[in-house]
């Protein structure tokens, strides 16, 4: 997939915006208890995912979903920017006692090596939500309006997917729980890639005109995948 830090023209002002006020240098996420009644009444039918399993291989195998902002580690942000989304919080993960310490389920692929359909899978297996809103690890600076953007078009779909950056952006995207046995089915199959399976479902992708409308979007999507797009950002790893 095209990956978004090519389209950002202003790396240090994008982050710039999101330092936090104190001048502690870590991108903002406000901690707070979660609050039901805070959350869109579609929300509380959607469990936040993190798909923390892959490999890293651009990374040279180092994990990304650790990555840090002036010596804070962005993951427990990110983690409670969906607890206060959704009723849920689910993480993926190939190693699950990393991320034990944060107070969140924690689950493994039971299809190990078969990437994000299978993490996917695996999340639809432990929560109770007839949906999910798939994040990968390597988008730290996502914004609660891109999620609650797409949680207001949340009706009956089997997918829920922007588009953005000219390509589409599934570990970004809501998937009906109901999914999972037909998930299964591809991965018994050999099918293991996002976009070979979407065609097969009801998937109702969201223009990105209608995305770059929503503000924080362009944050949201960046992608930090290689040493040189952290180093961009002043992450560290």
């Amino acid at each position: 997939m095209k990956r978004s830090l090519r389209g950002c023209e202003a790396a240090g002002e994008i982050l710039g915006a999101m330092m936090a006020a104190d001048g502690s240098g870590a991108p903002t996420c406000k901690r707070r208890s979660p609050d039901a009644s805070a959350r869109a009444p579609r929300a509380n039918r959607v469990a936040g995912v993190v798909l923390a399993g892959g490999r890293s291989s651009r990374m040279g195998g180092v994990d990304k979903a650790f990555l840090q902002a002036e010596g804070r580690v962005l993951i427990p942000e990110t983690l409670d920017l969906l607890r206060n989304c959704f009723p849920e919080v689910v993480v993926v993960a190939n190693r699950p006692d990393k991320f034990r310490s944060l107070g969140v389920t924690v689950t493994g692929d039971e299809f190990p090596g078969c990437g994000p359909l299978a993490g996917i899978h695996a999340a639809m297996g432990v929560v109770a939500t007839p949906y999910v809103f798939v994040l990968a690890c390597d988008m730290p600076f996502v914004q609660r309006a891109t999620i609650e953007f797409l949680v207001q078009r949340l009706d009956s779909q089997d997918a829920l997917i922007p588009r953005w950056d000219g390509d589409i952006e599934p570990l970004h995207g809501i998937y009906a729980t109901r999914l999972r046995p037909r998930i299964e089915e591809a991965l018994r199959a050999g099918v293991t890639a996002i976009r070979a399976f979407l065609p097969e479902i009801d998937a109702d992708f969201v223009g990105e005109a209608q995305m770059r409308a929503v503000p924080g979007a362009e944050r949201s999507f960046l992608n930090i995948n290689t040493p040189e797009d952290a180093a961009r950002f002043d992450l560290r790893l």
